[in-house]
């Protein structure tokens, strides 16, 4: 090789593919020179080329990319002439290039066809190429794959000091089984206990702090809340299948309201009005309860073959008020009144009397002193007392059906618990529930109850007369009233639907207000649609009651109830619903505690129903919020309006009154702090603000007759309120 034939090197750091004649050149080590005769025939050709042909081939020849700094030499040789008036283009005759290893010999002359090798590099081994560095690396680190993440010191394997937890296995004498151990009756491959309800769990302790979380434990704690007890059921007492669960219950409530008082015969303060005083009022409560639960069943699934309940609760109660004649008729005994009291609130007996089906649809009696409520919002009849029950299911528990009957007992006056003495009043109910009746999630109900309250005189024991009522026509007399209802529960698709209605039939012997025997004809709808988004629920409720429309007719067309409670249009928290007032200044109440009708009723508990009453009408507006998993909040607001004005304007020799009532407003709400039941804390406030029903029932003074000296009319108050906290304790 000449000086002037030094051939020109590239060195080229990447090389990816080339093809040249035809095939693909890939990974090639290294370019050896041409050969003497490549020379001159690419000299030839490269005296051919003009200038932008060389620009043209050194650009090709720069595309050119070898790994491991390999070396091109590209040569020129003698060549034939090119066509005459080709100046632009490039005519590239032959271009031979050979790939060998570095210990190749230099060949002068190409190699035959049957040794040419058209994929040097594939005897060598594949060399991967290095990929790029990353123009954007992470800044924080990445996670760990799971399975892999670090564990705290304290958790981490082999855990140093940490010592198997060895359930104790209490082994309890239990009577013998002969078929059981000799192997009769039993399943494949199954093993005959005796004792299934302390065989214990396996060696396991989570952590090496048991304060933490020990998932396993077979011991008996007495008297803990949460953990196995003998106490609460979660093992038996006697045998496998006694069980005896215990319940402590303390609940406190205190309350401040302002309610329309009279002044009284006798009035506590020489600025009280002629007719209605200071009506502010302080109250609390505390009932102190043990239940006892003794049954025989398999705890779960299966219904008791048969039970015993025992409810004692001890009640102590205190009231301030600011007026005489509220606590007491004599108005020496003051403003205050503080008592004590004890009652056995339930004591009942069950009876499991037969299976209907293998999924364990049954029926079963119960007798006693029991709880009961007639529907779902118990809006009839939602009381304790004593009586009997037959109760089961049917159809895989699509069926559900009552029957009962009470013999109905005295309430205490102060407490509204049930007493040891009868009065002379019975109430029957039958109702039957179906499941997906109509819509798919809805259950619907159909009940019947009868309240048969016969000819009876009682003095509650503050000294008021309660039966019967103190208002027109004063005489004993019986009540038979019948209630057919149709009540529902349920959704339709995203909306949440509760309704209810009730027509009662009957007779009143001898009512107050009309003077003369009449025939009950009422009605009662009520419905809350509500829509439930995220942790919100919005509601929207109507309540209807009928009035009487002419209250000395032999037609009582007033609606009225046996015995409600009913949840509903803010319960507690709403002061027109918890809160019972008296009917401006007479010895009836305008409506009752923890009730929605108006029924100018003595009691709900002590009094006799009235069908001869103005009704109720009802609208509201609900939020309730779970804001967190332990608090609740509870708004509401309401428009109330009576239905009619004639039993009003009966009553109190008037004929000033409007059916424009009043508007109610509460808010509350419910925390649990344990997130379970066993602390639960209630407080609200409720609001109502009076309009010209309330005003011209409660005014303080009459309105002044032009021409006539008279002091001018009294002020209304302007608003009522009643604040509500409440603790309930229970193990």
């Amino acid at each position: 090789m000449t000086k002037s034939e030094k051939p020109v090197d590239f060195e080229l750091r990447h090389f990816y593919a080339l093809q040249a004649r035809g095939y693909m050149l890939a990974n090639a080590r290294v370019f050896p020179a041409f050969s003497p005769s490549m020379r001159r025939s690419a000299h030839s050709v490269g005296s051919a080329i003009p200038p932008a042909g060389f620009c043209a081939l050194a650009v090709f020849c720069a595309a050119v990319t070898c790994i491991n700094a390999q070396t091109v030499e590209v040569l020129s040789s003698k060549s034939s002439k090119t066509a005459p008036g080709n100046a632009v283009g490039l005519a590239v005759a032959s271009i031979d290039l050979v790939v060998a290893n570095e210990n190749a010999v230099e060949s002068e002359t190409p190699l035959p066809p049957h040794e040419f090798n058209p994929d040097p590099g594939a005897s060598s081994p594949q060399v991967e190429p290095e990929p790029p560095p990353e123009l954007f690396p992470p800044v924080l680190p990445q996670l760990p794959e799971y399975g892999e993440e670090a564990l705290p010191r304290s958790l981490g394997l082999p855990r140093k000091g940490v010592r198997e937890v060895v359930p104790r296995r209490r082994k309890l004498e239990y009577e013998t089984y002969p078929l059981s151990d000799e192997g009769q009756g039993l399943l494949p491959s199954s093993e005959p206990v005796n004792n299934r309800w302390f065989i214990g769990f396996g060696r396991w302790k989570r952590y090496a702090d048991p304060s933490t979380e020990t998932t396993y434990q077979s011991d008996l704690k007495l008297w803990h809340p949460y953990l196995q007890s003998k106490l609460k059921g979660d093992a038996p007492i006697i045998g496998q299948d006694i069980f005896l669960n215990l319940t402590v219950e303390d609940f406190a409530q205190f309350e401040t309201r302002r309610l329309p008082t009279p002044s009284g015969v006798s009035a506590e303060s020489p600025n009280s009005s002629e007719f209605f005083g200071r009506g502010e009022q302080l109250f609390y409560a505390n009932d102190i309860s043990i239940g006892v639960d003794l049954f025989k069943g398999e705890t779960a699934f299966k219904p008791v073959e048969w039970a015993l309940r025992l409810l004692g609760v001890y009640n102590h109660n205190y009231i301030d008020v600011e007026e005489r004649n509220v606590v007491n008729p004599n108005p020496v005994n003051g403003t205050t009144r503080e008592k004590e009291f004890f009652s056995l609130q339930e004591a009942f007996g069950e009876i499991h009397i037969r299976d209907l089906s293998n999924n364990y649809d049954f029926i079963s009696s119960r007798a006693g002193i029991q709880p009961f409520i007639s529907d779902f919002r118990g809006f009839i009849f939602n009381d304790t007392n004593l009586g009997g029950r037959i109760f089961g299911n049917y159809d895989n528990n699509r069926w559900q059906y009552n029957i009962a009957a009470f013999d109905m007992l005295e309430k205490d006056t102060y407490s509204d618990l049930n007493e040891f003495s009868r009065r002379q009043q019975q109430v029957y109910v039958a109702n039957v529930f179906r499941q997906d009746l109509i819509w798919k999630g809805y259950t619907g109900e159909l009940s019947f109850v009868g309240d048969f309250d016969n000819n009876s005189r009682h003095f509650d024991k503050n000294g008021f007369i309660t039966r019967p009522a103190p208002i027109g026509t004063v005489a004993d007399h019986y009540l038979q009233a019948y209630y057919l209802g149709w009540t529902g529960d349920g959704h339709i698709g995203p909306l949440n639907i509760d309704h209810a209605f009730y027509q009662v039939l009957g007779e009143d012997s001898l009512n107050g207000i009309a003077g003369r025997r009449v025939d009950i004809n009422a009605q009662m709808a009520a419905l809350e649609v509500s829509i439930d988004k995220d942790w919100m629920r919005h509601k929207l409720s109507v309540f209807y009651a009928s009035g009487d429309n002419d209250p000395t007719d032999s037609h009582a067309t007033g609606f009225d109830t046996v015995l409600d409670r009913p949840f509903f249009i803010g319960g507690p928290f709403s002061f027109y619903s918890h809160q019972g007032f008296n009917l401006g200044g007479t010895s009836v109440n305008f409506k009752q505690r923890d009730s929605l009708v108006i029924d100018f009723r003595t009691s709900k508990t002590e009094g006799q129903a009235n069908f001869v009453n103005p009704g109720a009408f009802i609208i509201g507006y609900g939020f309730d919020a779970d804001i967190t998993p332990k608090l609740k909040s509870f708004i509401n607001v309401n428009y109330i309006r009576t239905v009619t004005t004639k039993p009003t304007e009966l009553v109190l020799f008037t004929n000033h009154a409007s059916n424009d009532f009043a508007l109610d407003c509460s808010a509350g709400f419910e925390w649990r702090p344990l997130l379970t039941e066993n602390i639960i804390i209630t407080a609200g406030a409720g609001f109502l603000i009076p309009r010209w029903g309330y005003k011209d029932i409660y005014r303080t003074n009459t309105v002044p007759v032009h021409g006539f000296p008279q002091p001018a009319a009294g002020t209304v108050d302007s608003f009522l309120y009643s604040g509500i906290v409440t603790v309930t304790l229970t193990y």
